[in-house]
């Protein structure tokens, strides 16, 4: 049984232990790494290439059990001459083997008899290639290499994440995850110099930390911006925010804006013209949006003001605009705004949302971040052309750290088979138009998985094609004998995820915390004042769960109660296909030997929490569906057998909720998300069936009361 927050002790293992097979040996092609050899780098190697020959050091000694000596030398051309040898090395060490692409972060790889180089482009490029090295040993689950000489280099870059492991928290362990990943920037939200929503942070000591791992930090801004770029002072007040900012810590690598954090008062007819915090003179609230959800045509005024007062005391530093809170506005006036970017202003696009759907004769839409959906969606289209034909730079919201907005407290959606889906779009959206850098995910973070593992192999190339790759990984978790009936588990979910509901009530309801999200009857219902628990040291806690249920409508999407039934038949599917998947996972387990027996129990207890937390769906879309029958029922008889119903459906949510308590004190990290913090732990659950217990034994029978004067029992 684990205690809240035990998960980040396993942030710390970088190096999985014991992974080498005994009973592997090279083949005639291959190159065995024994006690004997050595990691050679130059004496005068930096900071970063010394951690990465440490590291590789510790990845020998925990994961693969040899011992390796670590030597820095004078002379690296002649050590590369010697024997037993792992050479790491930049081209200005060892220009001879240097790669030929300009890429920067590529990497040469020489495995040849007696001996490996690695010769990095640049240092970062020497970190990628000896994780590449870790990589191929986990697969081949033995220190053993086999004979090659290639180039490698990134497809995408920046590949930029939040923290796993707490909002805005990065020890040097998740630095060293997210670098291991393939991931090169992190996301930190900011308020001002060295301020967070969580409070201080020396942002030039974490840029100064992170760069030991080869990783760039960007700032996605929080910053208020309370005047209009035309006003005579914007500039000497926007110099005291962004430019504030970058001359404090001119090392950072750029900023994100999006237009609900950092909106402006935009003059745009189309808008209120003001900020949403600011309350409008005449008290009545506008039909029209907020600036920070619509193309603004003064929006390019504004970014040039941005990067002025940036590129002052950041020249190379990288401005970027996210449209992420207008892709249901009008196509033309989303691609007249990207025909108007300033020069130097990367534009960065969701690779999914708004897509529409119609299903049984009802319209839906990807509200939000999903997988369900492998993409791109139309509107990430439509402005990606518009991006490739005005050369402007061209980043995507892609989420492929593993985690959406469908589960909003697992550590990651475990469906590799979709998420290959989306990679291999990515890649397309790469040649088709240039697509070139990735967020991989949004305040939820990440988790060293077999989907970020999946994601690192698809985003270099030369790479073996992912079913390949998911197939070793299968036969390295679970055994040559498992490793079928895990792949067949992967396969029903991955089919399963596709059957899955992403409307926003259901993302910002029972899917964003599962189980412990409640059933309103009449307390609460109407005013929105039963609120899950939430920490009082949580960024966004329970502001970002809507407890009061209810179809939400939309332009883009069929009327709410219209489409509950279609919702409801397609989770039921959804549930049928995971089921079976859990079903296949408990086999594979089976064939485990106790060692790696815990790995497989912690993937059957994700998988059986996402089941729980579909479960708690659809009981709250029926809930939602009596309720609304029995408050609109004249006849006392057939309410009062709509009460029956509704009791039954609590009945089984509680048992739901009370099922999911053991998952959740196996596994901590189940039940938590960074800026809600625990959501669906123990105490969560436990308060959930006394909630719905309340309704049953409490407000039910008071109900049941007013029918009884009314003659309907």
């Amino acid at each position: 049984m684990e205690k809240n927050y035990d998960f980040r002790k396993r942030l710390e293992i970088i190096h999985k232990p014991n992974l080498c097979s005994s009973n592997i040996l090279p083949q005639r092609d291959e190159v065995l790494i024994e006690e004997g050899w050595s990691i050679v780098i130059h004496q005068q190697a930096t900071r970063l290439v010394f951690n990465v020959a440490k590291d590789l050091q510790d990845f020998f000694l925990v994961s693969m059990n040899v011992s390796v000596v670590l030597k820095r030398v004078a002379d690296l051309r002649a050590a590369a001459q010697e024997q037993n040898v792992i050479i790491l090395a930049t081209e200005e060490e060892l220009p001879e083997y240097c790669p030929r692409s300009s890429t920067l972060k590529c990497y040469r790889f020489v495995c040849a008899s007696g001996r490996v180089i690695i010769c990095g482009k640049d240092e970062r490029g020497v970190g990628q290639g000896s994780y590449f090295l870790e990589d191929l040993m986990s697969l081949r689950q033995a220190p053993v290499l086999k004979c090659q000489d290639i180039v490698r280099q990134p497809v995408f870059a920046p590949r930029m994440v939040h923290s796993g492991w707490g909002i805005d928290k990065f020890p040097d362990s998740q630095l060293n995850a997210i670098a291991h990943a393939g991931m090169d920037a992190i996301l930190v939200f900011t308020k001002g110099v060295d301020e967070t929503p969580s409070g201080y942070k020396d942002f030039n000591h974490l840029v100064y930390r992170a760069a030991n791992y080869g990783i760039d930090v960007y700032f996605y801004s929080y910053l208020v911006s309370e005047k209009h770029p035309d006003e005579p002072d914007a500039e000497e007040y926007y110099d005291s925010t962004y430019g504030a900012l970058f001359k404090a810590c001119p090392g950072a690598k750029g900023v994100i804006l999006v237009g609900e954090s950092c909106e402006f008062p935009s003059k745009d007819s189309n808008t209120t013209q003001r900020l949403r915090k600011d309350t409008p003179s005449d008290g009545l609230s506008s039909t029209k949006p907020s600036p920070g959800w619509w193309p603004c045509v003064d929006y390019p005024q504004w970014l040039n003001m941005i990067k002025k007062v940036i590129h002052k005391h950041a020249p190379a530093a990288d401005i970027v605009f996210w449209t992420y809170n207008w892709g249901w506005a009008p196509e033309e006036a989303r691609l007249e705004l990207i025909r108007n970017l300033p020069e130097d202003i990367t534009l960065l696009v969701t690779f999914e949302m708004f897509e529409q759907f119609k299903q049984d004769g009802v319209t839906s839409y990807c509200a939000d971040y999903t997988i369900a959906f492998a993409g791109p969606g139309e509107y990430f289209k439509s402005e990606a052309q518009e991006a490739k034909k005005h050369k402007i730079r061209l980043y995507t919201m892609s989420n492929t750290a593993g985690m959406t907005w469908d589960f909003g407290v697992v550590p990651y959606i475990p469906v590799p088979f979709q998420w290959i889906k989306r990679h291999q779009a990515l890649n397309k959206a790469h040649e088709a138009w240039e697509l070139s850098g990735l967020m991989e995910s949004h305040h939820y973070g990440w988790w060293p998985s077999i989907i970020s593992e999946l994601a690192k192999w698809a985003f270099w190339e030369p790479s073996p094609p992912q079913n390949k790759v998911l197939r070793d990984i299968a036969e390295r978790e679970f055994g040559s004998k498992g490793a079928p009936i895990a792949l067949d588990t992967w396969f029903h979910w991955s089919e399963a995820i596709t059957k899955l509901v992403f409307t926003q009530e259901d993302q910002y309801g029972p899917l964003r915390v599962g189980p412990s999200y409640p059933l309103l009857f009449l307390q609460g219902a109407f005013d929105s004042k039963t609120n899950l628990p939430a920490a009082k040291h949580a960024m966004i806690g329970n502001r970002i769960v809507l407890t009061n249920y209810h179809p939400h409508e939309h332009v883009l999407q069929s009327p709410g109660a219209s489409r509950l039934a279609v919702e409801i038949n397609s989770l039921h599917e959804f549930m049928n296909l995971w089921n079976k998947g859990i079903k296949s996972l408990e086999r594979a387990i089976a064939e485990l030997p106790k060692a790696k027996r815990e790995d497989g129990e912690r993937m059957l207890g994700l998988g059986k929490f996402i089941l729980n937390t579909v479960r708690t769906t659809v009981n709250v879309k029926e809930w939602w569906k009596l309720k609304h029958q029995l408050l609109g029922e004249a006849d006392p008889l057939v309410a009062s057998k709509t009460l029956e119903e509704m009791v039954s459906i609590a009945r089984l949510e509680i048992e739901n909720a009370k099922a999911t308590i053991s998952l959740v004190e196996a596994d901590s990290r189940l039940g938590w998300e960074p800026s809600m913090e625990y959501m669906t732990d123990r105490e969560h659950l436990l308060w959930k069936i006394k909630q719905v217990t309340r309704v049953v034994e409490e407000e039910i029978p008071k109900f049941r009361q007013t029918l009884a004067l009314t003659g309907g029992e």
